[in-house]
C-alpha cells in the first residue's frame, strides 16, 4: 500500500484527492496547506500547515504537489531530496530556465520518480489521434492548430492574486490555461525550428500577466503550427486541436475526435470519458495518470511523464514571450533548453 500525501488543497486538489481515495493500492495519510480551513476536505487525515514538518514526520511513498506555480520547484526539490516520489501539477516550473533545474534534479536522483500532470495526453481522443498519426496511413503531419478561448473574470485574480503576478505565476493564459494545448502541439509536431509570437492584455484587470497570446510555429519537419489563446472570451469554449496530414484532417473539439469521410464530412472517431462533478476542461484523465504513476512506483517502471517531457511547453512559452518583446521570429536555441526532447507517447500502450 503506497502512503500518499498532498501539498496544497486549492481548486485542483479535489481531483487528486478523489483519485487517491479510489485507488486500492494507495492510502492518503497526510495533507498540508497553510489555510487550516481546508481541513474540512480531508476528515480523518493528518493535517499540517508546514509541509516541511510533514516531510520530516511522515513516511511517504509519493507526494502530490498542487501548489501555486512558484512553489513547484522548491517543494518538488524538498521531496526528492528526501527520496520521495512526486506527482506534480502543471506547469513544470515558472520558466524553461527553472525547468532545467528540475531536469538536473531528476538526473541526479534517478531512484526518485517525478511525474508531471499533463493528463490530457491520456485522453481517449489524444491517444487515438496519436495512433492514427503513427500509422502513417494518411501521410505526415503538415499542419497543427491549437485554439483556447476561455473566460476569466477579474475576481479570478482578486481571489488569488498570485495568478496575476509574473514572479509567482510565470505568466498568464499560456502557462495557466493553455499549456496543455502547447504540450500536445509539440507532442504531435516534434522538434520546433522557429516561433513568431505576440502577447497582450485585452482586459483591464491591472495584472502583470498576459491574457491573450498568438503564435506562428515552424516545426523542424516543415509542418506549420498556429496557436491562439485568450481568457477574454465571453465563456469557456471547447479547446480545439486540429492536425492536418497529407491526406486527412483530424480535429478534437467538444471532447470528440472527428475525421473526414470520402465526402469531406466530419465523422466521429473517438470520444473522451467525462468526469462527473468536475469542470469539463479538466477532462477525466487525471485518475488514469495517477493510477499509472502509482503502478510505475510499485513496479519500478518508467512509462510516465518525466520532467524532460514537460520542458518543451515552457520553452515554447518563453519563445513566444521573447518574440513578442523583440517583434521578431526566434529559434528555440535562444531559450534555455539543452536539447531535451519528449520521449513519452502513450501510457495506454503499456
Amino acid at each position: 500500500m503506497l502512503k500518499i500525501a498532498v501539498i496544497g488543497l486549492g481548486d485542483i486538489s479535489s481531483i487528486h484527492l478523489s483519485a487517491i481515495q479510489a485507488n486500492p493500492k494507495a492510502k492518503l495519510v497526510a495533507v498540508s496547506d497553510i489555510d487550516e480551513s481546508h481541513k474540512e476536505k480531508v476528515h480523518g487525515v493528518k493535517f499540517y500547515t508546514d509541509y516541511q514538518e510533514m516531510l520530516e514526520i511522515e513516511t511517504l511513498d509519493c507526494v502530490h504537489i498542487c501548489l501555486p506555480h512558484y512553489l513547484h520547484y522548491p517543494v518538488t526539490k524538498a521531496c526528492v531530496e528526501k527520496g520521495i516520489n512526486v506527482l506534480q501539477e502543471k506547469p513544470l516550473a515558472l520558466n524553461a530556465e527553472e525547468g532545467l533545474e528540475l531536469v538536473k534534479l531528476e538526473e541526479d536522483n534517478k531512484k526518485v520518480k517525478i511525474c508531471v500532470c499533463f493528463q490530457n495526453r491520456l485522453n481517449e481522443t489524444v491517444e487515438k489521434l496519436q495512433k492514427i498519426i503513427d500509422s502513417d496511413e494518411y501521410g505526415k503531419v503538415i499542419g497543427i492548430k491549437g485554439i483556447v478561448t476561455w473566460a476569466r473574470p477579474k475576481f479570478y485574480y482578486d481571489k488569488k492574486p498570485w495568478r496575476g503576478k509574473l514572479d509567482l505565476a510565470g505568466g498568464g493564459v499560456m502557462i495557466n490555461q493553455s499549456i496543455h494545448t502547447l504540450d500536445l502541439m509539440q507532442l504531435f509536431g516534434g522538434e520546433i525550428a522557429t516561433i513568431r509570437g505576440s502577447i497582450d492584455q485585452l482586459l483591464d484587470y491591472g495584472i502583470e500577466t498576459e491574457d491573450t497570446a498568438v503564435a506562428s510555429i515552424l516545426f523542424q519537419n516543415g509542418a506549420k503550427g498556429f496557436f491562439f489563446a485568450t481568457i477574454a472570451n465571453g465563456n469557456n469554449s471547447s479547446v480545439e486541436l486540429q492536425i492536418v496530414l497529407e491526406k486527412q484532417k483530424l480535429t478534437i473539439k467538444d471532447n470528440i475526435l472527428t475525421i473526414l469521410d470520402e465526402n469531406g464530412e466530419k465523422v466521429e472517431e473517438e470520444k473522451d470519458t467525462k468526469l462527473d462533478g468536475s469542470k469539463f476542461y479538466y477532462g477525466a484523465s487525471h485518475k488514469k495518470l495517477i493510477d499509472t504513476f502509482y503502478t510505475c512506483i510499485l513496479e519500478n517502471s518508467q512509462n510516465y511523464i518525466h520532467v524532460k517531457d514537460a520542458l518543451p511547453s515552457l520553452q515554447m512559452i518563453d519563445a513566444i514571450v521573447k518574440s513578442s518583446k523583440i517583434k521578431k521570429e526566434v529559434t528555440l536555441d535562444d531559450i534555455p533548453f539543452s536539447g531535451y526532447r519528449n520521449g513519452f507517447r502513450n501510457l495506454g500502450d503499456m
